[in-house]
Parts: structure tokens; C-alpha cells; sequence
């Protein structure tokens, strides 16, 4: 399933919507998400974590800024 992991760059700093990145990537399950955001990223503050559909993860091709991140 592919994930779409909403986090900002720095745990030092106070959270700011426009600080805001994004990350796409493959997992069996939130939870395994989340470690691997955690243990590849441990500097960045996890905002959100959604599981795309097939019908978003279509959508969210279309973006130029869309790249699956690989582990």
C-alpha cells in the first residue's frame, strides 16, 4: 500500500503550515510507515499519516513533486 506522510523537516523548530513536505511511500501498514519515517528520518515531526487509494494515489501521479521514496 502506498503511504502519504505529511512531516516537517525539524523536531527543534515550532510546526508551520507552509514548512509543510511531503513523502511518498511503500508499506504493509500504518504502523509499519511510521517506523520506517522514524528510523530512516528520526529528525523529522510526523504531522500525518494516509493511505492512498488507487483512485488518490492516480491523482497524486499527476503532481510534479510526486516521487516514491524508496528504503
Amino acid at each position: 500500500m502506498t503511504f502519504k506522510v505529511y512531516y516537517q523537516p525539524s523536531k527543534k523548530s515550532n510546526p508551520k503550515r507552509e514548512n509543510t513536505h511531503v513523502m511518498y511511500f511503500e508499506a504493509k501498514d500504518e504502523v509499519e510507515a511510521r517506523h520506517l519515517v522514524e528510523t530512516y528520518f528520526p529528525e523529522y515531526n510526523v504531522e500525518f499519516i494516509e493511505a492512498l487509494d488507487e483512485a488518490t494515489l492516480e491523482y497524486e501521479k499527476q503532481s510534479v513533486n510526486f516521487k516514491l521514496t524508496e528504503f
